[in-house]
């Protein structure tokens, strides 16, 4: 039998355990400790390492020395490197504001009820589900400047008396690869949106209707306040994977004609995998950042108004 000293400490013990789970400041923190250490090994090292190369002369196959802003330095005078800005600021912008536009359109006309409606939304979800690289080829095929279903069908009709060069000229070149990007980006817009329409109490837009708000007045001051939280998130979000896209643009054009689609992150991939100067591309890359911290920020100060959140206006 257990002493009577044995039975106090045993006590002491699960006194001290039953006092940690109380204490909701260290569960927390035990339990990021796994996402925290997730987060360590695959982002905070590859992100400090690619600023380290960035102040190096590294390239593939030979370790670089120390030469501070001398890559960062050389961007500034680089004109391909302010295209692919420029190009890139004009891509994430117009791809958002198209996937934005037909996503909310497609997320109000799903959350009617409609004949076939799960059948439907499996069918919005194919193009986010498959495969970047067969997408692109499957693009690549559409704007082909001599088999393209939209040249043929033009012309078929008498709008155009020739094929339309797509992926020849920069200005189609850039125009066909952001409707490639809003194409394949609608179903995450919609899907997200669509969730958060269906959280809405329908008792709200009874009541509008009954005091005569028609369906306008109905979206405006109903469905757009209760919706602009998830609006922010799902924004942020396709910033972020639009500025960063690589796989869609590399597969239609590798940047071409003449550097004109490149973006920021494809320009990376060039300089630093393809031309092996791993420390050109990685400055490239970390030029990157100050644009998704911008977009990051936007997010969270949107989202911290907890009076915005719920639809109130601020004081």
């Amino acid at each position: 039998m257990a002493t009577v000293a044995e039975w106090q400490y045993q006590r002491v013990q699960q006194n001290r355990f039953l006092r940690l789970l109380d204490n909701r400041r260290l569960l927390i923190f035990l339990f990021m400790l796994p996402a925290a250490g997730l987060l360590l090994l695959f982002l905070t090292y590859p992100l400090g390492l690619g600023v380290w190369l960035g102040f190096t002369d590294t390239q593939i196959g030979r370790s670089g020395i120390w030469i501070g802003l001398e890559n960062y330095a050389s961007l500034f005078q680089d004109r391909v490197f302010w295209t692919a800005v420029q190009f890139t600021i004009i891509y994430t912008v117009f791809a958002t504001i198209g996937k934005f536009a037909l996503g909310l359109w497609l997320a109000l006309l799903l959350n009617h009820t409609l004949p076939f409606k799960a059948f439907i939304r499996s069918i919005i979800l194919v193009p986010w589900i498959v495969p970047t690289v067969l997408s692109a080829i499957a693009f690549w095929w559409i704007y082909d400047p001599q088999f393209s279903i939209i040249s043929y069908s033009l012309h078929e009709l008498g709008l155009i008396d020739r094929y339309i060069d797509f992926l020849g000229v920069p200005n189609h070149a850039r125009a066909s690869l952001i409707a490639a990007n809003i194409w394949r980006g609608i179903p995450f817009v919609a899907i997200c949106l669509l969730a958060g329409l269906q959280t809405i109490s329908p008792s709200l837009y009874e009541a509008a209707m009954i005091d005569g708000a028609n369906a306008w007045q109905r979206f405006w001051h109903i469905t757009l306040p209760l919706l602009l939280p998830i609006l922010a998130v799902v924004l942020t979000f396709s910033v972020l994977f639009t500025f960063t896209e690589l796989q869609l643009v590399y597969a239609i054009t590798r940047g071409g004609p003449v550097n004109s689609t490149n973006l920021m992150a494809t320009l990376a991939f060039q300089r630093g995998i393809s031309g092996g100067q791993l420390a050109e591309g990685a400055a490239i890359a970390v030029a990157m950042i100050p644009f998704l911290i911008v977009a990051t920020l936007f997010s969270y100060f949107a989202l911290a108004n907890r009076k915005w959140q719920q639809g109130g206006r601020d004081d």
